[in-house]
């Protein structure tokens, strides 16, 4: 032995495998191939203890990389003889022998003659195959031509073809009829359609119900599913209090790009940087909601800087899952351990994602900024207008304004104190006292009356004064009528903080309503504050006015159904016997029996203030003040800037009532400043090493000069023909999609840790198809469908299930238990109660009592559940409410995420939970009872046909003979227990909204509910 591999035989130890696909050997004859042929063998053996993670290496020793493992002499290229793994590897010394027997993995003799050849050939090394960009291979040469409809299956039959495998027969019309709209639209297909595919005998039958099936909105609703898992879309924050999120316009969105077939080049640009396109349109910025779908927190024990190291870091992660199929997140404290980019590339590339506006807390809101307005659809046009015409009319009203101030000035020289002071409104006035002056330091004098302010709740009326507030405001009553001392009757004008609001109560709280500002109040300056009240009896009937203008207020109460006429006096500076506010200046109250205008109050506020500018000499009036007078004169006494601002007004409250009608959605908004990040030490928000700009790592194809960087740059940086991971990355998700998992398994792992690819070949030509097809995604999934790989049965043969058990080489069709929402989907579909409705806010179906009480805050407005009723109940399950701390119940049985962070591959266990919600969900009970009623009503009673009915509805085939007679036996069983136990059957007709046919006998509508129930649960009705 040479010294080298005495050196090499010292430092070798016990390597663990990695899993991966057997990959078909090189040819004896031919070259070698080192991600084909050598690199799996190498993954499986050594690369655990002589790989890449620098923790679990052994001797220091690394043969995952070309340089390393010459240096250490374990290859000397062209030298097999002399290289110390082949003498490892052939040794037949026990402690020498490579892999060691202590790891129960020994290498073949075609695996030994494959590293030795490869050596000889000069032991070149690639880079990982998913870092080299596809290019189309050839279609190979198969066994049976005749078999193949598409190059699906000639790359899925020649691999059959090297294990000695043959495809199974072409599944029977019916079974793929359901296995199509299952796979296509999310739902069972309805008998008439089943039967029409069967009798069609066309040369074209198949393809026209592919073609239908992809036309039908509820395409875009399934794929759509699959697209939020990834999205990370919920209607919660997650983090603290997991407030709503007003966020489903995003949905919305995602729904119709699949619906328009919308190219997935647009798609993902649109998506990652639609905020960012020229002449965006309102469309393109909802799109940029996929990177605001990321949980947020309001919490205030946490530190700002960290959230949004936090944010920007799943905004990273989740884009490199999606379009990369890579870990990036396993950089964020070190290097990559497996994959070739660093921990410095990490942060370069979530530079990319670290100059948005959105701020670290989300204020516990529905709509934290930066949001955009979604009008709906049908006042988009108008909406669109409005700016344009608002814009116009306030250009109008500025012009007006200019041409107006030789006619002011005219008439404020003119103008004479008394004749200001006649501009005072007095329509209905009932009082009107001083209390105190506006200037110097009296003292307020006290003041009450019994015959003031005796007001009742259907009356209008008007009320005010001048007040100045402390600095740090005041809580009390300006003014009142109010008997605090049995019940609160009456009213007031109250004082909260820095707040106004009035209370009109008969019996606080029950019997009363409260109006408050929502902005705050002046303080230490005279500020005319006034109310008036239209006698409606509710909140909205109140209007809280601050210098003349109109505030907006909020309803803190409103309840109001009896009288708030009370015995004792109105009082000013408290209620009648508490809430006194001796630090408030009030002067000038006022009372009207009537509400006055928007035009009074303005005039009470102007008059009062400009009085004493119009008692001072010309020269010396203060210039603001003057000003501030002119814009009161515009407003109230200059017809021509009235009616213009008449018409601006208009055109706001248009553009306000629109708003409400409308929705937002949660948009990408950049900031000013170029994009940058810091290189964090060990991930730690507060330990910045050095700044870094947007990049693109390394090992991928550098990003083109002429592309910005900026969001908009990465998104068509990752759509170039020369990027390795897109195309590769896109096409094994929808891959996984039809047949149950991806040709790479590890969905959201196409790096060095993943798996092999079971068909390399094909997901390298599926990949080029689908980019040059123009990102076509209808006639990718088209082309999935109609391949006869996967027509084909999926009944499996004892050889096939020994030799591939879970299917990965396709010698059988696809066969797995559906996902959550499409379990559930099947079971409204079938019934007929499913609600057929595109779109809209979440909805809130049937759920166990106490599952969001159980971890939510007491403060959340997410902490009770309440469902909904009518409809609601029925929609498809891609539009219920999800709360992340606690995701809708019975989905997450059937292993929903809880979408708190990306999911590209859901788990699917099979659980006794799961049987329970498909048994005893008040969901499925209410589908099959409506279905059991939708059977007795429409289905002929002759002979068996109820029972055919009802099994062409769930499992899209008629039963056969042996078959019936076991169901017909147990339908005669469940009648006849239910009519021998009649309050069974009437709680069973009590489950759910649904009513009980008219007529029907309850014993009856129950044997068959129980027996639709249990063909549901079927293992034919659950999985595809």
């Amino acid at each position: 032995m040479s010294r080298r591999n005495r050196i090499l035989a010292s430092a070798i130890a016990t390597a663990l495998g990695l899993a991966a696909w057997p990959i078909a050997e090189a040819r004896a004859d031919g070259p070698v191939e080192y991600n084909r042929d050598v690199r799996p063998i190498l993954a499986e053996n050594c690369f655990a203890c002589h790989g890449p993670d620098s923790a679990a290496r052994k001797a220091d020793l690394r043969i995952d990389r070309r340089d390393d493992a010459v240096a250490m002499g374990a290859i000397e290229p062209g030298k097999p003889e002399e290289s110390g793994l082949i003498e490892r590897i052939n040794s037949t010394d026990p402690h020498e022998v490579m892999p060691p027997k202590a790891i129960h993995k020994t290498l073949t003799a075609a695996q030994k003659d494959v590293l030795t050849r490869w050596i000889a050939q000069g032991a070149a090394y690639q880079l990982h195959w998913s870092m080299i960009a596809p290019t189309r291979p050839a279609t190979p040469k198969t066994s049976d031509p005749a078999w193949v409809r598409n190059p699906i299956d000639a790359f899925v039959l020649a691999r059959l073809d090297s294990e000695g495998l043959k495809p199974a027969p072409e599944a029977d019309r019916r079974t793929i009829a359901r296995r199509l709209s299952l796979d296509l639209v999310g739902l069972p297909p309805k008998p008439a359609d089943v039967e029409a595919f069967v009798d069609d005998k066309s040369a074209d039958a198949y393809e026209k119900y592919v073609d239908d099936l992809l036309r039908s909105p509820a395409w875009g609703e399934h794929r759509a599913r699959y697209w939020l898992d990834a999205a990370r879309y919920a209607d919660t924050h997650g983090f603290h209090f997991d407030n709503f999120r007003e966020m489903w316009t995003y949905r919305d969105w995602v729904i119709a790009a699949y619906n328009g077939n919308m190219p997935f080049d647009r798609f993902t640009i649109e998506q990652i940087a639609g905020d960012l396109l020229p002449n965006r349109t309102l469309d393109q910025q909802i799109a940029s909601g996929f990177n605001r779908c990321a949980m947020s927190t309001n919490e205030g024990g946490t530190i700002a800087e960290e959230n949004l190291v936090n944010y920007t870091r799943d905004r990273t992660e989740t884009v490199s899952q999606v379009w990369l199929g890579l870990t990036t997140g396993c950089a964020v404290c070190h290097d990559h351990k497996f994959d070739a980019f660093s921990q410095k590339e990490f942060y370069e590339l979530s530079a990319f994602f670290n100059n948005t506006t959105q701020d670290a807390y989300d204020g516990n809101i529905k709509d934290t900024p930066p949001v955009v307005v979604v009008p709906q659809p049908e006042d988009a046009d108008r909406w669109a207008a409005l700016p344009a015409a608002i814009a116009q009319a306030k250009t109008a009203v500025d012009a007006r304004a200019k041409a107006a101030r030789g006619e002011f000035d005219a008439w404020l020289a003119g103008l004479k104190p008394e004749a200001l002071a006649a501009m005072t409104p007095t329509r209905e006035l009932r009082l009107n006292v001083g209390v105190a002056p506006r200037e110097g330091d009296a003292a307020r004098q006290p003041f009450e009356s019994l015959d003031a302010g005796d007001f009742e709740k259907d009356q209008p009326f008007s009320f005010g004064a001048w007040v100045k507030l402390p600095k740090e405001g005041a809580t009390g009553s300006v003014m009142a009528r109010m008997d605090d001392q049995h019940e609160h009757r009456g009213w007031d004008l109250w004082l909260e903080g820095k707040r106004a609001a009035t209370h009109m109560v008969h019996s606080w709280p029950k019997d009363a309503f409260k109006a408050v500002t929502k902005n705050e109040l002046p303080t230490e300056v005279w500020t005319h504050l006034f109310m008036t009240y239209d006698g409606s009896g509710k909140p909205t009937g109140v209007k809280i006015y601050v210098n003349g203008e109109p505030q907006q207020t909020t309803s803190a109460a409103d309840s109001l159904k009896g009288s708030i006429r009370a015995t004792v006096p109105f009082k000013i500076g408290q209620r009648h016997s508490s809430d006194r506010v001796d630090k408030v200046g009030i002067s000038d109250v006022r009372l009207h029996r009537q509400a006055l205008t928007d035009a009074e109050v303005a005039d009470l506020a102007g008059v009062g203030r400009y009085l004493p500018l119009i008692a001072q000499p010309a020269d010396k009036r203060p210039p603001a003040e003057v000003d501030a007078a002119f814009a009161w004169w515009l407003k109230t006494r200059d017809p021509a800037s009235r009616d213009l601002r008449t018409k601006l007004v208009g055109l706001e409250q248009e553009k306000a009532a629109l708003q409400a009608r409308g929705t937002i959605a949660h948009v990408m908004q950049e900031k000013p400043a170029g994009a940058m990040a810091f290189v964090l030490n060990r991930g730690e928000y507060d330990q910045r090493r050095d700044p870094v700009k947007p990049k693109t790592p390394e090992v991928l194809p550098p990003m083109p000069p002429d592309l910005p960087h900026d969001r908009l740059g990465l998104a068509k940086w990752l759509l170039r023909p020369e990027h390795p991971l897109t195309a590769r990355v896109s096409v094994n998700r929808f891959w996984q999609e039809v047949f149950g998992q991806g040709i790479v398994r590890t969905t959201g792992d196409l790096g060095v840790s993943g798996e092999q690819p079971s068909h390399p070949e094909l997901l390298d030509w599926l990949a080029v198809e689908f980019r040059e097809s123009g990102w076509d995604v209808k006639r990718f999934y088209k082309l999935m469908v109609t391949s006869a790989s996967y027509r084909q049965s999926a009944a499996a043969t004892p050889e096939k299930v020994e030799k591939d058990p879970s299917n990965r080489l396709l010698a059988r069709g696809p066969r797995f238990r559906m996902d959550a929402e499409v379990v559930r989907d099947y079971a409204l579909a079938a019934s007929g109660l499913l609600v057929a409705k595109l779109g809209g806010p979440s909805v809130r179906p049937y759920q166990p009592e106490g599952v969001w009480e159980a971890v939510a805050m007491p403060e959340s407005n997410t902490h009770f559940y309440k469902r909904d009723a009518g409809e609601s109940l029925y929609r498809r399950s891609l539009y219920t409410f999800w709360k992340r701390s606690a995701p809708p119940a019975s989905l997450d049985v059937f292993n929903a995420p809880s979408r708190e962070v990306c999911t590209v591959r859901r788990e699917r266990t099979n659980t006794p939970l799961q049987a329970l919600v498909t048994l005893n969900d008040p969901q499925f009970v209410e589908a099959a009872r409506a279905l059991a009623q939708r059977v007795l009503a429409e289905a002929p009673e002759a002979g068996d046909a109820r029972i055919d009915f009802l099994a062409r509805r769930l499992l899209a085939r008629p039963l056969r003979d042996d078959e019936t007679k076991i169901v017909r036996a147990s339908l005669d069983r469940l009648i006849a227990y239910y009519q021998s136990h009649p309050d069974d059957a009437a709680k069973l007709m009590k489950v759910g909204e649904l009513p009980l046919d008219a007529g029907r006998d309850p014993a009856v509508v129950a044997g068959w509910t129980m027996l639709a129930n249990e063909l549901l649960n079927l293992d034919e009705a659950i999985n595809k």
